[in-house]
């Protein structure tokens, strides 16, 4: 193979450089005497929230904590539409490069400028998974354009992008796979897709075949794609070629933390035979979202007004959404169990989840007329800053749909979880968040489960309310809060936690390949 320096450069890239940051440095940088000073790290996330706002907390956080000499440089790449967005999002003293990458939705009959899950009904989800194939080329292209005499590249790749690997290492690149799931619901995840062992059975309960660590699986707890699989299928497709690329990088990184998630680290170390790194929890701060807070000093103030651990938040993520009889439900049991709340929503399923929140149709008659008299409730329209509410004192609970960000959010404060997933591996999430963890009560299952007012209140008491459970879980959710906590700390000479260890070891595996 000709030397890369050597190779064509992209003609369709487009470079949208930042503001450099001025740098100093450390005298106890124990790794300063072997990086070489032409490193660019670069950054490919798949093109969906959940997936691209952990990537840029994990280039802000490598650009704090490690480039303090100027040492290396970090690039993110992305199509059009999801660049435009992170430069937004980017502090305008950082120094991270932002490359384009051509990307025709249309062609793969999306609708146009369809580039991110978010925009996307989920019949599409698929569809957007087996078109990002097609970036490949490009990809590979970009990097020959990057790796110039003057500079080492090293790839942080996404694990929806398995064929990230298998270019990398046809280019002799060293690359990562980066995981934005804990490492526990992505095994579930894997195990599922990759051996389908509830199509080899009648029984409702199972084992996972290769990670029998993770205990029995009930099939409920797979999501749709999963139980209309058959293996030929275009989910199944998609997952057996994707992951098969996974054992193709140099290493995987998981943003979670090895104290809490050693069975399924273990697992990926089984399976894949390369090195495994936790290296979280690695967060956006709410101010480099890209977005207003709803009304934030006045829901400050109302939250500020409530008694400690009264509050419970209820957001369901980016992408998901309940039914309209879910919602009349979920409010129903609101007011009957008099607790307060601060409530995320956005239009039910079978209707635009981006468009206006028609109150007055999805929720009772009344509803926010009698919260707003009575200061019980807050009913906050698709956004809301949920950093600074699950880190208020007042805050008691999170019903979450169990997302693997929302999750480390929650824990990342002490605050225990009502779990209500619904897609993806959310189901495995909310099985490691009880049985591993003692963190979680589920109180519903999927978008199409039934649900009563009445178990719902019983289980928002159990978790708010001074039982034995709900002080269990508490007492749990902030031991998990101190172990996080002590993962990503360090005192610049000495001693360091898990997570920095993690990212240590992937610099230098990255650097020692590039000397």
């Amino acid at each position: 193979m000709p030397h890369m320096s050597d190779l064509k450069t992209c003609p369709n890239l487009k470079p949208h450089p930042t503001t450099e940051s001025s740098s100093s440095s450390s005298p106890c940088s124990s790794m300063a005497s072997e990086k070489p000073t032409n490193l660019n790290v670069v950054m490919f996330p798949f093109m969906a929230q959940g997936h691209i706002i952990p990537f840029l907390a994990l280039a802000l956080h490598m650009e704090k904590t490690k480039n303090r000499d100027n040492l290396f440089t970090i690039t993110l790449v992305n199509t059009q539409r999801n660049i435009s967005n992170l430069r937004s999002s980017l502090p305008p003293e950082s120094s991270i490069e932002l490359l384009e990458i051509p990307f025709e939705s249309s062609d793969h009959g999306l609708p146009p400028d369809a580039e991110n899950f978010d925009s996307l009904p989920y019949p599409l989800v698929i569809r957007l998974l087996h078109a990002s194939v097609s970036l490949k080329e490009p990809f590979r292209n970009l990097l020959m354009n990057l790796a110039t005499e003057k500079d080492s590249v090293c790839v942080i790749g996404d694990f929806f992008m398995g064929w990230v690997g298998r270019v990398c290492k046809e280019l002799g690149v060293f690359t990562v796979t980066f995981s934005a799931s804990g490492a526990f619901g992505l095994g579930c995840y894997r195990s599922v897709w990759a051996t389908l062992p509830h199509t080899k059975t009648e029984d409702d309960e199972f084992f996972l075949e290769d990670f029998p660590g993770a205990g029995k699986i009930h099939r409920t707890q797979l999501n749709f794609a999963m139980l209309e699989a058959d293996g030929t299928d275009d989910w199944s497709v998609f997952q057996q070629n994707n992951m098969s690329g996974w054992a193709d990088s140099d290493g995987f990184m998981f943003n979670t933390v090895a104290e809490l998630e050693q069975t399924g680290l273990s697992y990926f170390r089984t399976v894949l035979g390369i090195p495994v790194w936790a290296i979280g929890p690695i967060l956006l701060s709410g101010d480099k979202r890209g977005k207003l807070a709803f009304q934030t000093e006045d829901l400050k103030a109302w939250l500020d007004s409530k008694p400690e651990n009264s509050v419970l938040y209820i957001c369901f993520g980016s992408m998901n959404t309940i039914s309209q009889a879910h919602m009349m439900e979920l409010a129903a049991a609101l007011e009957a169990s008099e607790k307060n709340f601060i409530w995320v929503v956005r239009p039910p399923t079978g209707f635009d989840i981006n468009g206006p929140f028609n109150a007055e149709e999805w929720l009772p008659k009344g509803f926010e007329d009698r919260i707003k008299r009575s200061r019980r409730g807050l009913v906050v329209e698709r956004w809301a800053p949920q950093v600074d509410i699950l880190s208020h004192r007042a805050t008691s609970a999170f019903l979450s749909h169990c997302g693997w960000n929302s999750t480390l959010e929650a824990l990342s404060h002490g605050v225990p979880i009502l779990g209500w997933p619904m897609a993806g591996e959310q189901c495995f999430n909310s099985k490691f968040l009880r049985e591993e963890m003692g963190v979680c009560v589920e109180i519903a299952r999927g978008k199409k489960c039934e649900i009563k007012r009445e178990e719902i209140v019983a289980k928002m008491g159990l978790v708010m309310e001074e039982s034995e459970v709900g002080e269990g879980m508490r007492k749990k959710a902030k031991e998990a809060k101190e172990v996080i906590k002590t993962a990503m700390e360090e005192d610049g000479c000495g001693v360091k936690g898990s997570s920095v260890v993690g990212i240590d070891e992937f610099f230098s595996k990255a650097m020692l390949h590039n000397k």
